[in-house]
């Protein structure tokens, strides 16, 4: 089932899903040339308008669900989870593997929170396609990198439901119940969702939690990393409406 879901989310997300779509309107063009047409157009324009960096806001925006923890603030908690997010398969400079950019904002925020709220840190993330367990890459970055050497160490995680089942048979028997959850704010409301549902009492710590405005021509100019933007919030509403047929509340 794992793998059925990362195959759909594949074919769905950009820039596959829209050029799946103008593919197949060029198909269609000999035989329905109006159909062909309409096709064509709506997935070339579509992976136009999730280029652009105004959409792509626009999409975190909306997938988002609350804001920043605020410095300072205190917080009752029993420990800080801080969630993968991808690993780099043997980074050579660093000679084993590393964080994604991704992963690398996640412990950066959650070693800083370890400090500031003088809490124990679990890591989770474990294999998707190869190398090391995110959570021992994560691990290692954090004490290697931040002087924060993690409790917990939760390796088997594969996407954000394992990731709260897993660490609930890791810490609820310890006794650890209210936790500090280090995601970033375009993931926050799958991940609260999630390990509420596994019985953990949450308080969201995101980083980089998305806004949008427009600050000028650039935000009408398509990119590369706009559209990856679209994406992650597209697949963070898929996630969630997986949750949400799952019965997840």
């Amino acid at each position: 089932m794992f793998w059925f879901g990362k195959f759909v989310a594949a074919l769905l997300l950009p820039p596959t899903g829209p050029l799946l779509i103008a593919l197949g309107g060029l198909v269609w063009m000999p035989r329905r040339p109006r159909l062909g047409r309409a096709l064509a157009y709506a997935g070339t324009v579509g992976l136009l308008v999730l280029s652009l960096p105004i959409v792509g806001a626009m999409l975190a925006a909306a997938v988002a669900d609350g804001a920043a923890l605020p410095p300072g603030e205190p917080v009752k908690a029993d420990a800080i989870v801080v969630l993968g997010a991808g690993s780099r398969g043997y980074a050579p400079e660093y000679g084993a593997d590393a964080p994604t950019t991704l992963g690398l904002e996640r412990i950066r925020y959650g070693a800083w929170l370890a400090k500031a709220l003088a809490l124990p840190v679990a890591v989770s993330g474990g294999v998707v396609y190869d190398g090391d367990p995110e959570a021992q890459v994560m691990a290692a970055a954090l004490g290697r990198e931040f002087g924060v050497f993690p409790k917990w160490i939760e390796p088997r995680s594969r996407n954000t439901h394992e990731n709260a089942v897993n660490l609930a048979a890791m810490l609820l028997p310890e006794g650890v119940t209210r936790v500090v959850v280090v995601t970033h704010g375009v993931d926050m409301r799958r991940a609260r969702r999630e390990l509420q549902a596994a019985g953990f009492e949450v308080r969201m710590a995101p980083t980089v939690v998305p806004t949008w405005q427009v600050d000028g021509f650039a935000d009408f100019v398509p990119g590369i990393s706009a559209l990856r933007g679209s994406t992650l919030a597209l697949y963070e509403m898929l996630g969630n409406l997986r949750a949400t047929l799952a019965g997840i509340p």
